[in-house]
């Protein structure tokens, strides 16, 4: 049987896993050698495919790609960069079928969240219109655990677990200081539209009193007399207060607490810090003295922290990707179905692209408290599974072990192309 090649690329925002993915789908890639040649990666994402900057990866050790499993970051560089519109910009779909021809590319495996689940769906719509043919499959990934269908997205459970830990570990600061220093302290995570990450920081209590007090969620509209009220009384009963709150927290008409007024490479709206907005809120309205976080990059990078469920489901999704491509499927995404909570076990799946670009997933209603500030029990016990096990990477003088890549680039053989 012939052989063909393939592409690898990453987009978006990267996590703690993305590597994790990447390395399910070389190591699987190499086992499938009989259709699968050289795996080629995208310097950049898709950017690398447009303008033919391409990594070899064939020239990486099985020890270095097996170094991946346990390297945070986009090993070969990810970008927020999102296709136009097919019908008007088709120069650019077909400027990635000219290259995959010219590197003899028939797997196209994009590793990503919703953006470029659309993406892919696109390039398959188009090689299929052009008689190119080329196998695409979406390899999920995202923070923000808001891809449809998959029961969670590969990288939650280690922002999750980062977030949970954080908040216990800041909580037991706050809680010995109290009396005479800071009174509330805000923690802002991730999450535009969907508040799975702020409720992770729920996990960090269970009993009457224990924080998180409050949980700010973009799915609840903002109401911020209810909210200082909530506050206060927790300094009053407890001492303290801690809360995590939601970056896309946003007013009842739908405007965030921090907007900025820009906007990002996808077109979505550039969120200013909504921990400081608060703290604010609250030494105006109450007088507390507060302090505040972000947890920013941290928590999508902290691979030292990672949930080894979450690592193995990265890997497994990844791995699914190929045997996927090489069995002739098409426009698909591997899922996590979640066989049981108890004892927790889970399977990989896979649905269309059809049915997962362009759609987000929030938190269910049934997960959030009645008063709007807390998950319920059926949010625990959809998320406790997810930070389950450690995974430490290897350490050298105290500090993590990365992969280190020579990255050699493929050489060009088409016209260069302008963004």
């Amino acid at each position: 049987m012939a052989q063909h090649n393939a592409f690898y690329a990453q987009s978006g925002g990267v996590t703690a896993v993305i590597n994790a993915s990447a390395c399910g789908v070389i190591e699987a890639c190499r086992r499938h050698d009989d259709k699968i040649g050289k795996v080629y990666a995208g310097h950049n994402g898709i950017i690398g495919a447009l303008t033919e900057d391409l990594i070899d990866v064939s020239q990486e050790s099985d020890e270095t790609i097996a170094a991946l499993r346990h390297t945070p970051g986009g090993a070969f560089g990810s970008c927020r960069y999102k296709l136009k519109d097919i019908e008007t910009h088709r120069a650019q779909y077909e400027r990635l079928i000219e290259v995959f021809k010219a590197h003899d590319i028939r797997y196209f495996f994009y590793n990503g969240g919703g953006d470029s689940a659309d993406t892919c769906l696109k390039v398959s719509q188009l090689s299929e219109k052009l008689g190119y043919p080329l196998t695409a499959i979406h390899v999920p990934k995202t923070v923000d655990n808001d891809l449809p269908i998959t029961d969670n997205s590969p990288g939650f459970g280690s922002v999750a677990k980062y977030i949970a830990t954080s908040t216990l570990e800041t909580s037991l600061d706050i809680a010995s200081m109290c009396a005479t220093s800071t009174k509330v302290f805000v923690l802002e995570v991730m999450g535009r539209h969907a508040g799975w990450i702020a409720a992770a920081g729920a996990l960090a209590g269970e009993g009457e009193g224990e924080p998180p007090h409050l949980v700010i969620f973009p799915e609840v509209a903002f109401d911020r007399k209810a909210v200082m009220a909530r506050v206060e009384e927790a300094v009053k009963h407890y001492g303290y207060c801690v809360i995590v709150v939601s970056e896309g927290a946003r007013y009842e008409d739908g405007t965030f607490l921090a907007d900025s007024g820009n906007t990002d490479a996808f077109g979505h709206r550039q969120l200013g810090g909504v921990a400081p907005t608060l703290a604010g809120m609250v030494k105006q309205d109450l007088g507390y003295k507060y302090h505040w976080a972000v947890a920013d990059y941290l928590q999508r990078a902290a691979r030292h922290l990672a949930s080894k469920t979450d690592v193995d489901q990265a890997y497994a999704v990844g791995e699914k990707a190929v045997e996927l491509a090489v069995a002739g499927e098409n426009a698909m995404m591997p899922t996590i179905d979640r066989v049981s909570d108890t004892p927790y076990a889970w399977e990989i799946g896979a649905a269309p692209l059809s049915e997962i670009a362009n759609r987000e997933k929030f938190m269910p209603k049934d997960f959030i408290r009645e008063d709007g500030f807390g998950i319920t029990e059926a949010c625990r016990r959809y998320l406790s599974p997810l930070i389950q096990g450690e995974d430490f990477p290897p350490f050298d003088n105290g500090l993590p072990r990365v992969a280190r890549l020579k990255l050699e680039r493929v050489e060009r053989k088409l016209p260069v192309f302008t963004l």
